[in-house]
């Protein structure tokens, strides 16, 4: 395996590594929360094999990623890919007990709580045309529904993250305002959310959106600490968005291994942020993330081998074979 995230300068690896260069006033570390298994392939037509997932969510885990979101316990109407949430968790047994699952709704806390999952997180929406069409509530309605499945999971010991889409951007309501999204991030963390994390759903973001974003939080008292950021690479724009984030303090950013996923009610959320791609740029800045970039590479290239298509991510596509 070849060590990533050093700081020290020098020559090039022999997978052509970028020279560590750090940059004053960035977080010294951060916390790379893998989506790949769950939003990745929530969006794929042909059903992936459970023991394909299952596979995928352990060379994740092997290439030190700290956090795996695996699966989602929503209902199989809506997302049939995930029809399988259960039985996956218990292919994976004892390691998947520490990887994340969405949960939309107290029915889903059940089903994770059965298998004696730790991490769960719910969905919302800061717009209401999305809350809408994702979760079939209006814009209050889902805050309802949230408030007892986070509570209950709380009582049960599990850690609960809270993900709000259509951060920057809707594709039906057009631009969303900042104090809107502050709005109702602080209404997941009131309710007893560890962490929330920011989506850019469509990908339109850009860095002076998401320090103006950032800042508007720490105004309303929730620092960067408790924030994640959830970037689509739709224009062009996830990286400079992270780097942004780092520059206001954030050391939590969600990524897709391969660059795999989009949103199945929202036809324009392309591809997540490649996680290859973010490590690429923090090992550049000298940041530590704990992931291995080859480990990382081979398992979208075998992931990619099994959809049958290359992997979007410019990284994997530079360092991978057959892909």
């Amino acid at each position: 395996m070849v060590s990533t995230g050093s700081t020290s300068g020098g020559g090039q690896g022999p997978l052509g590594l970028p020279m560590a260069v750090p940059v004053d006033g960035l977080p010294a570390a951060v916390t790379i929360y893998e989506v790949g298994p769950r939003d990745g392939l929530q969006n794929e037509k042909a059903v992936v094999p459970v023991d394909v997932k299952a596979e995928f969510v352990v060379r994740l885990l092997a290439a030190g990623m700290p956090l795996v979101e695996a699966t989602s316990f929503v209902h199989p109407q809506w997302v049939p890919q995930l029809a399988d949430a259960e039985e996956l968790m218990q292919v994976l047994g004892a390691a998947g007990r520490r990887c994340p699952v969405l949960v939309p709704n107290e029915r889903g806390l059940d089903r994770a709580l059965d298998l004696g999952l730790e991490h769960v997180a719910v969905f919302g929406s800061a717009t209401e045309t999305f809350a809408s069409k994702n979760l079939n509530r209006t814009y209050d309605e889902q805050f309802a529904m949230f408030e007892p499945t986070v509570r209950r999971a709380r009582a049960a010991g599990a850690d609960v993250r809270g993900y709000l889409s259509m951060c920057f951007g809707d594709p039906w309501e057009g631009a969303v305002e900042i104090d809107r999204v502050v709005q109702a991030g602080k209404r997941l963390l009131d309710m007893g959310a560890s962490q929330l994390s920011l989506g850019d759903t469509i990908g339109v973001g850009t860095p002076g959106h998401v320090k103006a974003l950032v800042a508007a939080f720490e105004e309303a008292g929730i620092g960067p600490a408790r924030l994640a950021l959830h970037f689509h690479d739709t224009y062009g724009q996830a990286l400079a968005n992270v780097y942004a984030g780092l520059e206001a303090g954030v050391t939590t950013f969600d990524a897709s291994a391969g660059g795999l996923g989009g949103c199945p009610y929202a036809k324009s959320a392309t591809g997540n942020l490649a996680t290859e791609d973010l490590v690429w740029m923090l090992d550049g800045l000298g940041i530590d993330h704990g992931a291995d970039l080859a480990a990382l590479v081979d398992a979208s290239t075998w992931m990619a081998g099994h959809l049958g298509r290359p992997s979007p991510s410019a990284v994997v596509r530079a360092l991978g074979t057959g892909v």
